[in-house]
């Protein structure tokens, strides 16, 4: 068992918590009970588990499972472990996960997906990932100025959902925008002024939604490239919206749409 904090796993693992290891590690932090199941049941590459003797004591199949799953497993004490968690109460097991399997995902352009630009906030970024899989979303394009995907925070908001939406980090958005509207996706901006309102979108087809930085909103560029603008009916006095909630209510917005069509499809003449 792994006690001492000058261990170097240790040391290693510790150094995930700053951005830049975590890009020349090819590695990020998994923390807690919640994530490590969400990552062995899509099977993504594990580095390195270390928990506490309690918690294989509480979690023995899943110990099991991340045994097959990992490169390297470790008992830990209580101690190294908090000096692992960058969260104040670590439940008792911190894995280390391979980057590259997942941010090389194909994103087909087909359906709804979205392109962030300038995102900051890891919160919202999470929350939004968690959004678009509970909404059957196809993927997500980040901008290379958003907060980083593997983002210890990103993976918490996204309740573990982070795993199951293909996603690419690009430098240029405008690029994506471009071989989108080439091959057919309507490309939607939200803007305050706009005259239309996002229920009235046709979300039926391909569509990328873009959405901008939450204090500056959507760069000029990116938003006379848009194909539509909509605005989301607000009282008087709210000027703008949480960039998290306002992709909530479009992507939730494609899903009625969806099911409506559905529901009609298998609606029964008499």
């Amino acid at each position: 068992m792994l006690t001492s904090l000058q261990n170097p796993l240790v040391k290693q693992i510790r150094k995930l918590h700053n951005a830049k290891e975590r890009r020349e590690q090819q590695l990020f932090l998994l923390e807690g009970t919640h994530l490590l199941e969400e990552a062995c049941a899509v099977n993504h590459p594990l580095a390195t588990v270390c928990c506490t003797p309690h918690w294989q004591e509480r979690h023995p199949q899943l110990w099991e499972r991340a045994c097959c799953q990992a490169d390297r497993v470790e008992l830990v004490s209580l101690e190294v472990l908090k000096a692992l968690a960058t969260t104040v109460q670590p439940d008792g097991v911190i894995a280390t996960a391979k980057r590259d399997s997942h941010r090389q995902s194909d994103i087909p352009l087909t359906g709804i997906a979205l392109g962030l630009e300038t995102v900051q906030d890891p919160g919202n970024l999470g929350t939004i990932i968690r959004t678009a899989v509970a909404t059957g979303a196809a993927g997500l394009w980040l901008s290379g100025d958003s907060v980083e995907p593997e983002n210890p925070k990103v993976l918490r908001a996204s309740a573990g959902q982070w795993f199951r939406l293909p996603m690419s980090v690009v430098p240029d958005l405008t690029a994506v925008v471009r071989q989108c509207q080439q091959m057919g996706t309507q490309v939607v901006a939200t803007q305050a002024k706009a005259q239309s309102t996002y229920w009235e979108l046709d979300l039926l087809r391909p569509t990328l939604i873009v959405l901008g930085n939450e204090g500056a909103g959507l760069s000029a560029e990116l938003m006379a490239m848009a194909d539509v603008s909509v605005s989301i009916p607000m009282s008087a006095g709210v000027e703008s919206l949480n960039v998290a909630i306002t992709a909530a209510l479009i992507l939730f917005e494609a899903q009625r749409q969806q099911g409506h069509r559905e529901k009609s499809f298998h609606t029964p003449i008499n």
